[in-house]
């Protein structure tokens, strides 16, 4: 968490240097290509990254078949992407796309070098050099992406970015990992670890694509500009939450799964690790939702406070986005990625039909549709049919975040009402009052509801999730 801050402060100060830097059309051509590569990106981990951490045991051999089987898989995805680029630079109408394709097609191969490698550190708990890594391979490229963007590189600095990221993280990953890949063995027992993943990548592309169906058709319908603007208000919103969850879930999964033969202690750990979610997360995403025109305008600049309406739409659905996120945690630990895979089926039409009924009204209406999709279709089915072969529940899950929901809300409804009717000029003044009602709000609250207090004592007693770590 301490390794993720460092993370949060590095992307939120490179965000604010670089939106100074480069315009909104910028962004939104990177974004523009972004939907496409990632999406075919995908296929050069195939989930075995995660069957690595879920597997029970596990040798050399495995993990040296499954490294080629990455490294292979990576190879293709570069060249497929390379092959693309005249087809996205079409699909756009924007010729600028194809040499900007070309190039971020060259990074995908350092991928596939590092996922074993990573898959194992996970495994094996260590996530202080996981985070060392992270932190110096961003801190290369954010300098790498500030430096051209002052010389006049323009979007190209941001293509420098993820270059200069991905080569610097595989030095990294290879220096800290001492595992070094054999050749490939025949009848491994892999088989078993191929399906686990192939289930798995099988539901990250139906949901990548839900994902990213909102940027490809705001970028082909309403052009980089109106793209810019909503890509870069949903980045902003889930990039502190996303310190928060990942963190979290990089413990939390290998845990549960050492625990999924031990029912009441595999319940115990979920509920406490989601109450300590809510309960930062909750209150916070209340507070940003309050305050979008007034930190959209000091993190991004004045250029880009059209998105400060899209940020509060999307911050409504956001609020439950972090404990929403848990439930891959219980197909994953379980062994359960196909049942994952069929709820994907379902889901991913739902989320992409809302996006095209709101599509009409530019970025504005694609978000507030898809918060509605998600708060009365989708949120709650989830959750039913996560937990249907599991042994923890939705009533206990809702019982679990019911305190830290309505001090969030409470801290909304506060911080709104002082910033519509208090006469504060100053943006930054208008912030630091609201933000010091909406802790007194969330104080108070403690104080006069005896169950809330409790249970936020409990999270500050949570102490080390962590067990011993597995090895090889």
């Amino acid at each position: 968490m301490a390794a993720q801050g460092v993370r949060f402060f590095l992307q939120m100060g490179s965000t604010v240097v670089l939106a100074r830097l480069l315009t909104p059309q910028d962004f939104g051509l990177i974004a523009m290509v972004a939907a496409v590569t990632g999406f075919v990106a995908m296929f050069k981990d195939m989930g075995l990254s995660m069957a690595t951490v879920q597997k029970a045991e596990i040798n050399h051999g495995q993990i040296s078949t499954l490294f080629w089987i990455n490294v292979v898989l990576s190879l293709c995805v570069m060249l497929v992407i390379a092959a693309l680029a005249p087809a996205i630079a079409w699909f756009y109408n924007e010729p600028r796309l194809t040499w900007i394709t070309l190039a971020l097609a060259g990074a995908f191969i350092f991928g596939g070098l590092t996922v074993q490698h990573q898959a194992l550190l996970r495994r094996q708990m260590h996530f202080g050099i996981l985070a060392a890594v992270e932190i110096t391979s961003m801190t290369v490229s954010i300098l790498a992406a500030i430096i051209s963007a002052f010389c006049g590189a323009g979007y190209w600095s941001l293509v420098i970015m993820q270059l200069a990221g991905a080569v610097t993280h595989t030095v990294a990953v290879w220096f800290a990992c001492e595992w070094r890949p054999g050749l490939p063995v025949r009848r491994s027992g892999v088989r078993e670890m191929l399906a686990f993943g192939g289930n798995l990548t099988g539901f990250n592309l139906m949901n990548y694509f839900a994902r990213n169906a909102d940027n490809l058709l705001i970028g082909k319908f309403w052009g980089p500009g109106q793209l810019g603007l909503y890509s870069k208000a949903y980045a902003l919103l889930m990039l502190p939450l996303q310190q928060i969850t990942g963190p979290v879930a990089a413990v939390a999964i290998p845990t549960l799964s050492r625990l999924q033969n031990d029912p009441e202690r595999y319940r115990r750990y979920y509920y406490r690790a989601i109450s300590m979610i809510a309960f930062i997360t909750m209150p916070l995403v209340a507070m940003l939702a309050a305050l979008s025109h007034e930190v959209i305008t000091i993190v991004l600049g004045k250029q880009w406070t059209d998105s400060a309406i899209i940020f509060k739409v999307l911050a409504f659905a956001a609020i439950f986005q972090p404990i929403w996120s848990t439930i891959g945690w219980i197909y994953v630990s379980l062994g359960q990625t196909k049942r994952l895979m069929y709820w994907g089926l379902v889901m991913v039409p739902l989320i992409v039909i809302s996006f095209l009924i709101g599509l009409p009204w530019g970025g504005l209406g694609v978000a507030t549709s898809y918060t509605l999709c998600y708060l009365s279709l989708i949120m709650v089915p989830s959750f039913w049919y996560a937990f249907r072969y599991s042994p923890v529940s939705v009533t206990d899950l809702f019982r679990t975040i019911r305190c830290p929901l309505v001090l969030g809300l409470a801290m909304y409804c506060a911080t709104e009402l002082m910033r519509r009717f208090a006469a504060v000029d100053s943006l930054v003044l208008t912030v630091v009052y609201c933000c010091a009602l909406g802790i007194c709000v969330f104080a108070l609250g403690l104080v006069v509801w005896p169950r809330a207090r409790g249970e936020a004592f409990n999270v500050l007693r949570t102490g080390k999730l962590l067990r011993k770590p597995s090895t090889v």
